[in-house]
């Protein structure tokens, strides 16, 4: 068998991690048995639908990496299909006509509860001889059995049955002519030879309505695996309506795509104790066996400490590449400052996302208008305005600029000043950075270079002065 996966979102809202990941297992279980990945994008619902989804969601993926063999297809675009098998089902009779106003459904659903009975479809129609006027509104339902059971071996929950005397005859058509999201998804895994559906448990209960349907159609029935789901922070589950941030977020927000999908891929699934992979591991190791039943906790600060290890263990040229193209997106012009391959070599270590490095970067390459407050009313003061004067002095006539002969210099004004050299430090931090935290200040100086240094320390005295 040939394996054959998908990912099939519906362009209502944002590509969350619960998401992401279905969208990831399906891809790597594809990558693992060398079968194809498909897109399909499930935009029947016209009024959620929105363009603006489409393209983040293409977007997302294509920055993970998670390149599609086949789409993206387009549920809108297959309409006529979908009314095709409709109109063989009804001619077959395994579907009919529906012609039950809302109102009358409604107050069917309410007299059921009334009597303590499970709310359903009473299936007024579902053998109804007499005719009605070519203008009377009608819905297309399933003639679903209402007798023996239906089962599928779920590769992650094992062997669910359910008796099909509790499914409902759903609507396969709207009353406006659109097939549902239900109907549809069944005439595109037939139609596309989906071999494998993964996707989130709350599809279980689709799945036999979907099964007696594809049955009628003398289909062959897909391999089902429905994982659970994600919670976040604060124990709620992602979701499109509640707490979802656009995968493209993690991007802005300074994350690597190797990080995050060695985060994702962990929300469920094992191999043993590891914890890190990279994707040619997971091509190989990954499998639906191991993953858990059990729903998945998020955490920032793990995800963060394993942006930190990438950004660390990847080799410099790739992440200054990043670096480069986020600096350039957050308007940080790096040819106006140092190399930027050598300010990571001597700091990235500090820095858990790109965000941060930039962050912290920018003073290297632009200057700043204004001091921090709190520094400025602590550290920029009459009393250091002497000390600011005679380090400008004697900088300034430094012929050599190297980080010896820079720590040597600094060591003597501290003799000079009778100022602990953390006290010198500190005070030029808040003058050459804006800040009182900064990597090494000596390093600073160096890569600053003499000009910008003794320009941001005149500005310092100046301000001060002004204060007067």
């Amino acid at each position: 068998m040939k394996v054959k996966t998908r990912f099939a979102p519906s362009p209502t809202g944002d590509l969350h991690i619960g998401s992401i990941r279905t969208a990831l297992y399906s891809w790597l279980f594809a990558r693992r048995y060398n079968g194809k990945f498909v897109l399909r994008i499930e935009d029947t619902d016209v009024e959620r639908s929105q363009e603006l989804s489409v393209k983040s969601i293409l977007q997302g993926l294509k920055w993970l990496g998670l390149n599609w063999d086949e789409g993206p297809y387009f549920q809108s675009q297959r309409l006529e299909r979908y009314k095709e098998v409709i109109e063989i089902m009804l001619q077959t009779g395994n579907a009919y006509k529906c012609f039950c106003s809302a109102k009358e459904i409604e107050e069917e659903r309410l007299k059921q509860l009334s009597e303590g009975k499970k709310p359903r479809y009473n299936r007024f129609c579902r053998n109804l001889k007499k005719k009605y006027s070519s203008n009377k509104k009608y819905v297309i339902r399933f003639k679903n059995p209402t007798f023996g059971k239906v089962s599928f071996e779920d590769k992650i929950r094992g062997k669910i049955t359910f008796n099909n005397f509790e499914l409902d005859d759903l609507v396969i058509q709207r009353s406006n002519g659109i097939p549902t999201y239900n109907f549809c998804v069944v005439i595109d895994d037939l139609d596309m030879n989906i071999t494998h559906v993964i996707r989130g448990e709350d599809h279980i209960n689709n799945t036999p309505r979907q099964i007696n349907i594809l049955k009628s159609l003398k289909a062959e029935i897909p391999i089902y695996a429905h994982v659970s789901m994600i919670l976040d922070e604060n124990k709620k589950k992602f979701s499109k309506r509640n707490n979802s941030e656009n995968i493209i977020e993690y991007y802005k927000k300074g994350f690597l795509p190797e990080a995050l999908i060695n985060y994702i891929i962990r929300l469920g699934w094992s191999h043993g104790d590891q914890e890190i992979f990279n994707i040619s591991e997971l091509k190989k190791l990954f499998n639906l066996d191991t993953i858990s039943k059990s729903s998945s906790a998020f955490s920032m600060k793990k995800l963060l400490w394993l942006n930190k290890y990438y950004i660390n263990t990847l080799p410099s040229s790739y992440i200054t590449n990043l670096l480069q193209d986020y600096m350039k997106n957050e308007n940080i012009n790096i040819a106006n400052g140092p190399n930027l391959k050598c300010l990571l070599k001597l700091y990235k270590n500090r820095y858990h996302t790109l965000k941060e490095i930039a962050c912290s970067f920018r003073f290297f390459y632009e200057e700043f208008e204004l001091f921090n407050i709190k520094e400025v009313n602590k550290y920029l003061i009459s009393k250091n305005l002497y000390i600011l004067k005679n380090i400008y002095t004697q900088l300034n006539e430094l012929s050599s600029w190297t980080i010896k002969i820079l720590s040597e210099f600094f060591n003597n004004q501290s003799i000079v000043l009778n100022l602990e050299i953390r006290e010198i430090n500190v005070l030029l931090r808040v003058v050459l950075t804006g800040n009182v935290h900064s990597p090494n200040i000596h390093s600073i100086i160096l890569l600053l270079g003499k000009e910008k240094t003794l320009l941001r320390i005149k500005k310092a005295i100046f301000f001060i002065q002004a204060k007067k």
